[in-house]
């Protein structure tokens, strides 16, 4: 096979993966624009059932909880042209579509990079597809209850001193915390990255040790720039938990696992 015929059937691959992921989140997101979620109590039990009613839909219900939740006291979520509720309905389905499908996208993407990796990497991506999943989840809910709150109370904060009646448009508003929610579910991923990178044999251990200054410089600097306040203050309440992730992610490497040196790997693949 010549080199422009393995590129173009790697292409090809790769739009069937895509295209599948495509689906499966889309599927998702039709549901969830389709559908109210009514809740059953069944003894002290509240389950909740798909019910019929595209107005009124889990999107909505999820922005409705996320203006009761998130937004200030005294701040009103408003829209301030047709059709700004329904696409920011449109964009909360988006976001439930990938956080479930997220087994499907992780699944397509190693699928997808099997062919080259190395037997251990193999096992090493197979191992960390349902830790995947867990730390995105967690990174949203940690976002979504002591981040994003603090960020806005902050922010608004100062339309009280100046005695200012604060308005909030929804798109601005569900943007603001679906950015939050991607940033923290995506940077939550850190520690089992390094993880990955250690146990595939690329670095050993020591080399998040050693690094440590430049990943923090690194940290700081994403903090800045997925954060819109100028004062360096919300920067922090991102920045903060991800070099906390990193130390963590340093101590479980340490603490878990040694991985072989470069040069123990070299070694290795010496012909006897």
């Amino acid at each position: 096979m010549s080199n422009l015929e393995s590129i173009n059937a790697h292409l090809e691959e790769l739009r069937k993966r895509l295209l599948r992921i495509v689906i499966v989140i889309g599927i998702i997101t039709v549901v969830v624009l389709t559908f109210h979620a009514e809740p059953i109590n069944i003894g002290e039990v509240t389950l909740y059932y798909p019910s019929p009613d595209p107005q009124n839909n889990i999107a909505a219900q999820i922005t409705n909880h996320m203006r009761e939740n998130l937004v200030p006291a005294d701040v009103q979520l408003i829209q301030t042209a047709p059709g700004q509720a329904f696409f920011a309905q449109m964009y909360v389905s988006a976001l439930v579509g990938m956080v479930i499908g997220m087994p499907v996208i992780i699944r397509e993407f190693v699928g997808f990079i099997k062919p080259a990796l190395k037997e251990n990497e193999i096992n090493v991506s197979r191992n960390i597809s349902l830790p995947a999943l867990g730390l995105f989840i967690t990174g949203c809910v940690f976002s979504y209850n002591f981040v994003i709150p603090y960020i806005l109370e902050f922010l608004y904060r100062y339309g009280d001193s100046a005695g200012l009646v604060t308005f909030l448009n929804v798109m601005e508003f569900v943007t603001f915390v679906l950015q939050f929610l991607l940033a923290f579910g995506f940077s939550f991923q850190l520690p089992l990255i390094m993880y990955a990178i250690s146990m595939s044999g690329m670095v050993d251990k020591d080399f998040w040790r050693k690094n440590a200054r430049y990943a923090i410089v690194i940290i700081i600097i994403f903090g800045a720039i997925i954060t819109p306040d100028g004062t360096g203050v919300t920067m922090m309440f991102v920045a903060g938990p991800m070099i906390g992730l990193y130390f963590a992610g340093m101590l479980f490497i340490c603490l878990l696992y040694t991985s072989p040196s470069p040069r123990d790997q070299r070694g290795s693949r010496m012909p006897s």
